[in-house]
């Protein structure tokens, strides 16, 4: 692919070397105020991989998740930082994909498109699936997989409105999550320190009791790192975004800006208080640690409400995995490499199709609801981080040589810049490519690993052979 000036100021818009119909992606609606681009960033990673899924990493790698959290938080950091360059400079809303098409070639593109709009349709199912989960307590006599199907059904609706309507809901919505996690965290606090009414300091006893910091040594915090990945999964969706915001340039500037180290706090923090005051073999897969935590330092009408803050949160993160996943597959179709019809647009904006097309796994994981209501959540849990772990990589590779492209031919683009580059750009890849390398000494993860490297490689045969045939075509 040309690597010229002109591709660079816009990867969907106007631009020579792109294969992308400008007049399809000019259809996309501009309703994003700035406003709902910064809480977008904050919120969009807080769902529920951390109020439920976080768990599961507790179980696997006891109080030594906390090591895992630091990993996990630090390559999100450094991705957000990446792609926040990247999307400032060129907004797009194929995001990476249509960075790693700009740096590698179409293959790249091609592949990491594809990748990770079908790890977000597993998000989809398994934020419903908590969510579901959730009612199902509540409810009983309702069956699991009633309340998937009315939660597909509700968000399906949601997303085929105005651009507008999506940024206002994840606002408040978003809004709503961090205001939980400090009040938590405020808690916390105050149950760490003893001041909390019928409950003692714990002192160390739970970070170093119970087998100790690291009860299932190293791998445990290798384990832990691939199932926490999941929960940083969404950050991306605010360089996604970036198309139809009214300022792109500045509004992901200013997200980037205010929500980096806040990811760091919000996560680290929750995770240390948890651990801190919950023994790590108390946790229970598919039950949030959150509620947990409050029911063990005796506040049960501030579990309750826990319950419900969980409950908007999983369906705040399902309807932005939702924005993402069409937006992308959108990208994907007005570059030819998706089925065209999906670039079609609503009156306002809004590629219907491309949601829909979307949205159909999470209504198959009804019927996986209705086969496997225990244990679903868990497999839909652990099957996206590998696949999060290639797409991060991607974006990293993507940013060190389009970083280099930018500062040639047009500097004035660099709106955001990456910290320390291009050291910390390659001690992200080089954390990363470890995080691949030990996973193939771990079991279980290395058995994920096969199966995302498996559809990795599945999609770069198919990007080469469709570059194959069509230069045939061309002849």
């Amino acid at each position: 692919m040309s690597t010229t000036p002109t591709a660079l100021p816009s990867a969907d818009q106007e631009t020579s070397n792109s294969t992308e119909d400008s007049a399809d992606s000019s259809r996309l609606g501009t309703g994003l105020r700035p406003r709902h681009m910064t809480m977008l960033a904050l919120g969009g990673v807080i769902g529920g991989g951390l109020f439920v899924g976080s768990g599961a990493g507790i179980r696997v790698a006891g109080p030594g998740i906390l090591l895992s959290y630091l990993v996990a938080a630090g390559l999100a950091i450094l991705i957000m930082r990446m792609l926040g360059e990247l999307a400032a400079a060129m907004p797009s809303s194929g995001s990476f994909s249509v960075y790693a098409e700009k740096a590698l070639g179409n293959w790249a593109g091609f592949t990491v498109g594809w990748l990770y709009w079908g790890a977000l349709c597993v998000a989809i199912a398994a934020e419903a699936t908590a969510a579901s989960k959730t009612l199902n307590a509540w409810l009983p006599m309702v069956p699991q997989w009633a309340f998937t199907l009315a939660i597909m059904l509700l968000f399906t609706g949601l997303n085929l409105l105005a651009v507008s309507s999506f940024g206002e809901f994840e606002f408040w919505f978003a809004g709503l999550k961090v205001a939980a996690i400090v009040i938590f965290l405020g808690l916390g606090v105050a149950a760490i320190i003893g001041v909390m009414p019928g409950s003692s300091a714990p002192g160390l006893t739970n970070l170093t009791g119970h087998d100790g910091f690291l009860p299932h040594g190293s791998t445990g915090v290798i384990a832990g790192v691939l199932a926490v990945l999941f929960s940083f999964g969404g950050l991306e969706v605010v360089t996604i975004a970036a198309a139809e915001s009214t300022n792109p340039s500045g509004s992901v500037a200013r997200a980037v800006r205010s929500a980096v180290f806040r990811i760091l706090v919000f996560y680290v923090g929750s995770i240390a208080v948890i651990v801190t005051l919950l023994p790590w073999d108390s946790a229970v897969v598919g039950r949030s640690p959150f509620v947990a935590m409050l029911d063990q330092i005796g506040v049960p009408a501030a579990a309750h409400i826990m319950d419900v803050v969980i409950l908007v949160a999983l369906l705040s993160s399902l309807n932005a995995s939702m924005y993402g996943a069409s937006r992308m597959i959108f990208s994907l179709s007005s570059r030819r490499i998706a089925p065209p019809v999906l670039t079609r647009t609503s009156a306002s904006g809004t590629p219907q199709l491309a949601v829909a097309a979307s949205a159909g796994f999470g209504f198959f994981a009804v019927l996986l609801n209705y086969w496997w209501p225990d244990t679903v959540f868990e497999y839909l849990l652990e099957s996206a981080g590998g696949a999060l772990l290639v797409v991060w990589m991607t974006v990293a590779v993507s940013q060190v040589i389009l970083r280099r492209r930018l500062e040639r031919e047009s500097p004035e683009l660099l709106v955001v810049r990456m910290w320390g580059f291009p050291y910390l750009s390659w001690l992200a890849i080089a954390a990363m490519g470890a995080i691949l390398l030990l996973m193939c000494t771990d079991a279980s993860a290395r058995t994920q690993l096969v199966a995302t490297l498996s559809a990795t490689l599945a999609l770069v045969v198919i990007a080469f052979i469709r570059a194959l045939l069509s230069r045939r075509r061309v002849a």
